[in-house]
């Protein structure tokens, strides 16, 4: 059988760096084709060069055989590619059937005049979800639906202006297991009449579920691709990490023991929130270093959140010093000795029109209120003392954060919230984007910190960075706790544990 789709020897770069190099891809009519890889392998830009949102900087697209190269995401509709984004990106002021032939109604007459045939707008509509096993009052609000059905709504869309690919990017990220397994029985459906899928996840049960063929990224290259039953989710892991997984722990050296029978700090019990977190159990001791692994999507920065008080669970039990607290926002989070280095520094981290000094202060400053202000003497002294403590390299506490480096960035989202004087520290990500040097810092600081006794929540992709400094290792896997490891576990047994079928 020929490939509907090939790519070949794909380029794109972005002010001189690799996005993409080299990169290959060929789909075939009647499957299921998973891409993977690790965030920034390059998934994301290769969708969008194959759709006509970004121009390629090399190589060649064949669509049946001939050469194609869109130059906008309309001109690849009109090929026959279409993509359903992870949001669902239509208008929920609109009725169904709207939004299904939006930009291309049916009209009237044999000169298809001004008038829109309604009619045959329903009509059609109709006839697309039926495709898909969909039966909905079509001329009601999308916004009157919930998100699966939105989905399956885009789906149809796609559908009416595509008969031969059909991209899906993360189109599971917001639904619950009963609508992922409906969304599922719809592809297969699809393939068997021929469609062929190219399918976006994080979530390693889902690849296995659905897929007839892997292809894997990584750093914005080709790694290879495989049948999925040719490919186990632990080769899977060490394809999409680029590496053989490693023997050793590499354990970190001078950090103390934690007892097990030592009190909780904080202890989760049974915290969830639907579409986003099955219930985790989860506790963490003063004094402790608690690593949470599992590839991206698995729930790690989920679960942080609930925990900061940034969204609100709907199930499950949080205790601080054994007693019950809810959290409204990150205030009251704060208040009872928490704190949380986010994920994305730049968007959700650092203010980088403001100072160091201004950066750091800032946690302290909330904490006080405006009633307490800190005067900029004070805001200097206390800048200055954690540039010492965590060696922040900068010419001067005003220096405007935005000229900093990652690593002295994140030193200074640190140094944020040690200001505060935190029992419980969450680091969602503390070294992702900056040097080695940098990294073998920050990891030592950790350290310091549960020396201190200091309880640490630590969150990382990199799976040697969590064996090599947890008290004890919590693995999550498709936004559910798959198990717990003690310290001196290596990466083959982390990986191991999240590539684990359910039982």
């Amino acid at each position: 059988m020929e490939p509907v789709l090939e790519l070949t020897g794909i380029r794109k770069q972005f002010a001189g760096v690799d996005a993409l190099r080299d990169v290959q891809l060929r789909l075939y009519p009647g499957e299921i084709h998973a891409l993977m890889g690790q965030n920034g392998a390059g998934k994301s830009t290769l969708i969008k060069v194959l759709t006509g949102a970004l121009s390629s900087g090399g190589g060649s697209m064949r669509l049946g055989g001939e050469p194609i190269q869109p130059a906008s995401p309309l001109e690849a509709q009109k090929l026959g590619i279409s993509t359903v984004y992870q949001e669902v990106n239509l208008c929920p002021n609109l009725s169904v059937a709207e939004n299904v032939f939006a930009g291309r109604y049916p009209r009237h007459g044999a000169a298809q005049g001004l008038r829109i045939d309604w009619s045959a707008v329903n009509r059609r509509a109709r006839e697309l979800l039926a495709r898909i096993g969909l039966d909905i009052d079509v001329s009601r609000l999308l916004s009157s639906y919930p998100v699966a059905v939105q989905q399956m709504v885009a789906i149809a869309r796609a559908l009416g202006v595509s008969s031969k690919v059909l991209i899906l990017d993360e189109p599971t990220s917001s639904l619950d297991e009963d609508e992922v397994r409906k969304l599922f029985e719809v592809l297969r459906r699809l393939r068997d009449e021929g469609l062929a899928i190219v399918f976006v996840t994080h979530f390693l049960n889902q690849v296995y579920a659905v897929s007839d063929r892997i292809t894997v990224l990584r750093n914005g290259a080709w790694v290879g691709e495989w049948r999925a039953a040719e490919l186990g989710p632990q080769a899977l892991i060490a394809a999409m990490l680029g590496r053989e997984l490693a023997a050793q722990s590499g354990r970190a050296a001078g950090l103390p023991p934690v007892g097990i029978d030592a009190p909780a700090l904080l202890e989760a019990q049974g915290l969830a929130q639907a579409g986003q977190l099955q219930p985790v159990d989860l506790r963490v001791r003063a004094g402790e270093i608690v690593g949470l692994a599992g590839l991206l999507g698995a729930g790690r920065t989920e679960l942080a959140r609930l925990l900061f008080g940034l969204e609100a669970p709907d199930r499950g039990q949080l205790r601080i010093d054994g007693e019950v607290v809810r959290f409204a926002s990150p205030a009251d989070a704060i208040r009872h000795g928490l704190a949380l280095c986010p994920e994305e520094r730049k968007t959700d981290g650092i203010v980088a029109e403001l100072s160091l000094r201004e950066n750091i202060a800032l946690a302290l400053q909330a904490r006080r209120g405006m009633r307490r202000f800190l005067s900029r003497a004070e805001q200097a002294a206390l800048a200055e003392r954690y540039v010492q403590a965590l060696d922040i390299k900068t010419a001067s506490v005003d220096t405007p954060i935005g000229l900093l480096s990652g690593g002295n960035q994140q030193k200074a989202i640190i140094a944020r919230w040690l200001a505060t004087e935190p029992r419980l520290l969450i680091l969602d990500e503390p070294t992702r984007g900056i040097d080695v040097a940098a990294k073998q810092e920050i990891m030592a600081q950790i350290v310091r910190l549960a020396q201190a006794g200091m309880a640490v929540l630590f969150i990382s992709s990199e799976m040697s960075e969590v064996v090599r400094v947890a008290h004890r290792i919590v693995v999550l896997r498709d936004r559910a706790k798959v198990g717990e490891l003690p310290a001196g576990s290596t990466e083959d047994e982390v990986c191991e544990l999240i590539a684990a079928t359910h039982e």
